[in-house]
């Protein structure tokens, strides 16, 4: 189960589900076109993927 936390304040998050699937989303990174790495939250069945949440202004870490 991909946990986030936030690095500034401690609020976290888990347990965040598929609205298509029903299938318990999990971290990934990406690579844009530019080369910078980001942190998404996607569907282990290819359903979609959202960045990763935000917390006081910046990305939450994954425990993952």
């Amino acid at each position: 189960m991909a946990q986030y936390e936030c690095a500034q304040c401690g609020m976290g998050v888990t347990g965040m589900c598929c609205a298509k699937c029903g299938k318990e989303l999990v971290h990934d990174d990406i690579v844009t076109d530019d080369g910078s790495t980001v942190g998404v939250t996607k569907c282990p069945d290819g359903c979609g993927m959202i960045k990763s949440p935000l917390c006081c202004g910046v990305d939450m870490s994954c425990n993952v």
